[in-house]
């Protein structure tokens, strides 16, 4: 059998995507077509291409990217995390009904708490890591369960393949927030979801200057319902910043290598740190989520929360590190920490992030390539000072 016979690995696709190069002139990388509109031939001729909001080649080359790494049929760049979800939302109509888990990002909770109810569409936040909980809380007109797993921040796992057993039964579509994890380490179309959802800003892009958000869909009708949203409420990602993205993709399974192993140690150190009361970090065994994790996906990515038994030292810590950037977002190969509570999490009712633990002594940590040793160095003398 010939190499083009065989089913690549993953860490190859990630390299070369689906569209590899420029065909035309034989450029290695694919190039940016940075245009608007483009010319017709004749009347009633196209060249495949007619106006950037509706396609454009480089934009296509990194849709193809994303529906090969998430095995999926189709995928859609949009111009951040949020107009991807937004995008999700359009899906539902005046009446209809939402399940989401209710440990998640801020941004989505503010999205269906400002702009759903406002549209008379109707939502409940469940404990999704209990599958009878998010069962019993279906209605007849529930028509979306969003998920996000590991979750932001608490890292709580949900059982995505009976959630996808559950929705199907049910006639909704599971929708898998996979930031966190990327398709380098989980697939949830795989386990029976129908879209995936990307902050690609975050890790696939890579290095926390591309603005980014895609969709990648399991079967041609959904991805015809979401091209239709795209190219009509027009949140589509530039040429340039499609070229970034595929750019910082190739690099994903390094990088992904890279944060996980210095995820890992940081986690086992802050765990024996007397400062520090938890840790939650799903590669640790003693993480509830772990044997599950395990079971869906082939690592536990490196995102860190953790909480200091006196809260009073936030701010310390906050000020004391200098090699880790006091900074929101995640994901890039530069290491940041975040203050969930008035960061990413401040649309939250103060008293829901009590309930779900994002409270004043919690603190959230991207764990980016650097060397894992100043890492420690750098968050062991913040923690001390």
């Amino acid at each position: 059998m010939g190499f083009e016979e065989k089913k690549r690995h993953q860490a190859t696709d990630i390299v070369r995507g689906a569209i590899d190069g420029d065909p035309v002139t034989g450029a290695i990388s694919v190039p940016i077509y940075q245009s608007a509109t483009f010319r017709h031939p004749s009347l009633g001729e196209t060249t495949g291409w007619d106006y950037t909001r509706q396609s454009n080649p480089t934009r296509t080359a990194l849709e193809a990217h994303l529906a090969l790494l998430e095995k999926g049929a189709r995928g859609f760049a949009f111009s951040s995390g949020m107009a991807a979800m937004s995008a999700v939302l359009d899906l539902m109509r005046t009446g209809d009904h939402v399940i989401l888990s209710e440990d998640l990002y801020g941004g989505t909770w503010r999205l269906f708490d400002e702009l759903a109810r406002a549209r008379g569409i109707f939502f409940d936040f469940v404990d999704t890591t209990d599958n009878g909980a998010a069962e019993a809380a279906f209605r007849k007109e529930t028509r979306l369960l969003i998920v996000e797993t590991p979750s932001n921040p608490m890292m709580r796992v949900s059982d995505l393949r009976a959630l996808a057993r559950i929705a199907r039964a049910k006639g909704a579509i599971l929708v898998v927030d996979n930031t966190f994890m990327t398709p380098f380490l989980q697939r949830p179309l795989e386990l029976g979801a129908h879209i995936v959802l990307h902050s690609g800003t975050k890790y696939l892009a890579g290095h926390n200057d591309t603005l980014c958000g895609f969709l990648v869909c399991s079967d041609e009708a959904l991805g015809e319902r979401i091209a239709l949203i795209q190219k009509t409420t027009g949140a589509v990602l530039s040429p340039f910043e499609s070229w970034l993205a595929i750019r910082g993709i190739k690099t994903l399974a390094l990088r992904m290598e890279r944060q996980q192993r210095n995820a890992g140690e940081l986690a086992e150190r802050l765990s024996a740190h007397p400062a520090v009361a938890a840790v939650h970090y799903v590669g640790l065994p003693s993480h509830p989520g772990y044997g599950l994790c395990r079971k869906q996906a082939s690592g536990f990515g490196a995102m860190i929360s953790f909480g200091l038994r006196d809260p009073g030292r936030v701010p310390g810590v906050l000020a004391g590190v200098r090699l880790i950037l006091f900074a929101e977002s995640l994901g890039g190969v530069e290491s940041l920490i975040t203050y969930p509570m008035t960061q990413t999490h401040a649309a939250m009712p103060a008293e829901y992030r009590k309930r779900l633990g994002v409270d004043e002594g919690l603190l959230r940590l991207s764990v980016g390539i650097e060397d894992v040793r100043d890492l420690w160095d750098d968050l062991r003398g913040a923690l001390e000072a």
